[in-house]
């Protein structure tokens, strides 16, 4: 173990939750500056890119001589750790569509999410040396390397830069592939009016674009306010995993196997179901039952456990959808700054997670009460949230500003009055 291997412990226990809250610190970093690059020069450059950094820097923490050269190259590895995941969902939702998009995003990507975090306390247990495993995970990042050349950039970023070509040879292969039959051109609309798309692509977005506009201003904030109670919340109860067993390998993978039926949950509420009325019931489904866990008597273990297990099945599936709707709300040009800055406020959550866990020592009750609390306050503010359920991705904000502005749903609006104008005979 780390702590033993550096000596964390007594006077120097504060190091501990502050090399956790220090890896946070590079994930909050490499979103940030990960959605923006990606916007500027593609989604495929960052995804690979974000993957190298990985593997470098988690081969090189493993000759770690001292803590402080330990949580250095920890806080590279995390520059990535986020950074590849997001660019993965953003490509596969620019590039797929209908209900291959839904499948992709609800359950291709989070799947194989839980899947490595069941894995991972498997090779723990058999790779008992932190340096081992840190070798076998940086191998790991590198087996995918060679997928560059396999993997496409995304065509509707292609087609906001104007390289038209690029987008258009990706789509004829795919229609290749899937032996279907593409048309002589693809995107007229594009050629058209060479001058209007010109004119399109000399605007260049960024993350100031977020706060400009009142209604895009306030769908970023409620956005932020949800990634980060997620964010805290599922870190904070995978932190804990050594408290559910004795075995802390055991537990780590009994909050794998949660993950599993809430991303299947997730597929089905995503398939079926509006973004909002699936995001408000999951929400308020975690934050009760974390909250409830304080009303359990101590002669009842078992049912606290249960009560844990449903918070953390509703936030993990919460995680997983705000992902997906995220991306649906925000435009081509600005979806991956937007999904980048949501994820960066939300690290400041994945950064205090360690700390919440230290509420225990005042009240063992109180970090799922703070939990709780949060989770049925983001509840309410997803009700004023923009639908995206079965509506085309937005290309620019422009269309973003046409959509319906953001009402409270219990109060009705007042219609203004139309103007009348009066022309003289």
């Amino acid at each position: 173990y780390v702590i033993f291997q550096f000596d964390l412990v007594c006077s120097e226990q504060w190091k501990k939750p502050l090399t956790s809250t220090v890896f946070f610190i590079g994930v909050l970093s490499g979103s940030f500056l990960s959605g923006q690059i990606s916007d500027r020069f593609g989604r495929k450059p960052v995804l690979f890119g974000a993957m190298t950094v990985q593997a470098i820097f988690a081969f090189a923490e493993s000759f770690s001589p001292s803590w402080i050269i330990f949580t250095i190259l920890y806080f590279l590895n995390g520059l990535g750790q986020n950074s590849n995941y997001v660019a993965t969902l953003v490509l596969g939702t620019e590039i797929l569509r209908g209900n291959v998009r839904v499948l992709y995003t609800s359950m291709g990507v989070v799947l194989f999410f839980a899947t490595g975090y069941m894995i991972l306390p498997l090779f723990a247990y058999f790779l008992r040396d932190w340096k081992s495993l840190l070798l076998a995970i940086s191998l790991v990042y590198l087996a995918f390397m060679p997928l560059y050349w396999f993997v496409p950039e995304s065509p509707r970023w292609l087609l906001l830069q104007n390289r038209v070509e690029e987008a258009e040879a990706i789509v004829r292969r795919a229609a290749k592939q899937n032996k279907v039959e593409a048309p002589r051109v693809i995107f007229k609309n594009y050629k058209a009016d060479e001058t209007e798309t010109e004119s399109k692509t000399k605007k260049r977005y960024n993350i100031f674009d977020l706060v400009k506009i009142s209604h895009v201003r306030a769908t970023t904030l409620i956005f932020c306010l949800l990634w980060f109670t997620l964010c805290v919340s599922y870190y904070g109860l995978s932190l804990n995993s050594a408290q559910l067993h004795p075995n802390p390998y055991i537990g780590c993978f009994i909050l794998a196997v949660t993950e599993v039926p809430a991303y299947v949950f997730n597929w089905l509420a995503m398939k079926y179901f509006p973004r909002r009325l699936s995001m408000t019931c999951i929400m308020v489904l975690g934050g009760v039952s974390l909250y409830f866990l304080q009303l359990v008597p101590q002669s009842l273990p078992g049912l606290s456990i249960a009560l844990e297990m449903l918070g953390k099945f509703g936030i993990t599936a919460g995680y997983a959808i705000v992902y997906v709707y995220t991306t649906e709300v925000f435009p081509t040009g600005i979806r991956n700054t937007a999904v980048g800055t949501c994820s960066m406020i939300s690290k400041v959550g994945s950064c205090t997670a360690p700390f919440f866990l230290e509420l225990c020592n005042f009240n063992k009750h109180l970090p799922y009460i703070t939990l709780g609390s949060l989770a049925v306050l983001s509840a309410a503010s997803i009700l004023f949230l923009p639908e995206s359920f079965q509506q085309p991705l937005p290309e620019t904000l422009e269309q973003v500003q046409k959509r319906k502005k953001i009402e409270c749903p219990c109060i009705p609006r007042k219609e203004k009055p139309k103007s009348v104008e009066l022309f003289e005979a």
